[in-house]
């Protein structure tokens, strides 16, 4: 239901009743709830909580946060670094916890940059793409500033920006050209999810400017696609990606340039290569089943 649920004894029952193993919640927001289930299950059952980027509790939240989730056998973060500050702040009770497993994957898979061009008429050389609201978060105004700069000396470049929300839509329209055939930076709106992935494959670069990100969903389906990721310096992504793309400080616009331009004098065709093994390893479903199975056996 849309109400949350503070007793919910009905669900707890049911929840025992199934006699799991293994309970998973898919957050950390719900300490109180925790409590009760862990008093229902008892200790023999195991309860795994998976974090959703959501942030901290402060407060007396913070309190009822670390007490309710004592009760948990293993955090699952995308990155340590994040489960770590999340128990430096005394949100979370235990260290040894912390547990890293990738939160999301793609049905995604590459296919001809050619045949998906055709489709999207995507014609940029070398094209890149972006995914993601225009709010604050995601700083789409450090990445055009920078992309702006970048295109002075490789005017052929071109930004695609797909993006689901406009709020900062209007300051962006400032920054750029007012006729599209002039502009390196074309905004396409928001596009149906199955037809994604004729755009990623359609890109050659990934950009994401997020201060932050619990995972990153349009991160992993662009790497499924052999897109390059060039994308900041946060823990989730650092993770996400590992030596298979480019990094940059959020926020700092020729941070992104430097990037850009060390972008240019990489082989495109080898580090798709790279990103797609990357991906088939660390990011693709078998891969986190796999981990998952190995961090419940470790836990037991």
């Amino acid at each position: 239901g849309k109400r949350k649920n503070y007793f919910p004894w009905k669900l707890n029952r049911f929840v025992k009743n199934l006699m799991p193993d293994l309970v998973v919640i898919s957050s950390l927001q719900f300490p109180l709830q925790v409590m009760q289930l862990r008093i229902y299950l008892g200790n023999s059952i195991k309860i795994f909580l998976q974090h959703h980027a959501e942030k901290p509790f402060s407060g007396i939240r913070k309190w009822i946060q670390h007490i309710g989730n004592r009760g948990a056998d293993a955090f699952l973060f995308t990155s340590f670094e994040t489960g770590a500050s999340w128990v430096k702040s005394n949100n979370l009770d235990a260290i040894n916890k912390i547990r890293e497993l990738q939160e999301v994957s793609s049905f995604f898979y590459p296919t001809g940059q050619t045949e998906a061009r055709e489709i999207t008429k995507v014609n940029g050389s070398p094209a890149f793409i972006w995914v993601g609201r225009l709010d604050k978060n995601k700083d789409p105004l450090t990445a055009i500033r920078a992309f702006l700069l970048f295109t002075e000396i490789n005017p052929r470049a071109k930004l695609y920006m797909i993006f689901q929300t406009i709020e900062l839509l209007e300051e962006i329209k400032k920054l750029i050209p007012v006729n599209p055939a002039e502009s390196s930076i074309i905004l396409i709106g928001n596009i149906q999810h199955k037809d994604l992935s004729y755009w990623f494959n359609s890109a050659d670069f990934y950009l994401s400017a997020s201060h932050y990100e619990g995972s990153g969903t349009a991160l992993c389906e662009a790497m499924s696609c052999g897109c390059i990721p060039i994308v900041t310096a946060i823990p989730s992504f650092k993770k996400i990606v590992g030596e298979n793309g480019f990094f940059f400080e959020p926020g700092n616009a020729m941070s992104l340039l430097s990037v850009l331009e060390k972008s240019m004098q990489i082989n495109p065709e080898e580090m798709k290569r790279k990103v797609l093994d990357h991906f088939k390893t660390e990011l693709s479903f078998q891969s986190i089943a796999e981990k998952f199975q190995q961090l419940i056996n470790s836990c037991n």
